[in-house]
């Protein structure tokens, strides 16, 4: 079963994205911010992270940034969407240069989500 890491600080968001998810066999886990995320990846392997850009402590860049600069290499490459409801505040160019390899827009569209999921692990 495929494991996604949900961080995003709306529990509204978190719980949606999880019943979408569960439904479609992902196994769920979920952070509130980046540093959560960051102690989470500590301890277990994720086969991708839906990361919200705007969360308290650490956002979502600066994680994505950080990710990709861990020691263990299989977690540096786990792909990261990114979850804005300000996407017009950032490029596609600045998403890239922080590490993070596709973003939704909010609202999200469920159906898009669960397809760039599915591609990014090949399930």
């Amino acid at each position: 079963m495929k494991k996604v890491l949900i961080a995003e600080d709306s529990s509204v968001i978190q719980n949606i994205a999880k019943k979408v998810l569960e439904f479609q066999n992902f196994e769920i886990a979920s952070a509130k911010n980046g540093k959560e995320v960051l102690k989470m990846l500590e301890k277990e392997q994720y086969d991708v992270i839906l990361m919200d850009i705007n969360m308290p402590q650490m956002d979502g860049m600066e994680c994505a940034k950080q990710i990709r600069q861990l020691s263990d290499t299989a977690k540096a490459q786990i792909p990261i969407v990114a979850i804005t409801g300000n996407a017009k505040n950032y490029s596609m160019e600045d998403f890239k240069t922080v590490g993070i390899n596709d973003y939704m827009p909010k609202p999200i569209n469920f159906d898009a989500l669960i397809e760039l999921i599915k591609k990014l692990t090949n399930s």
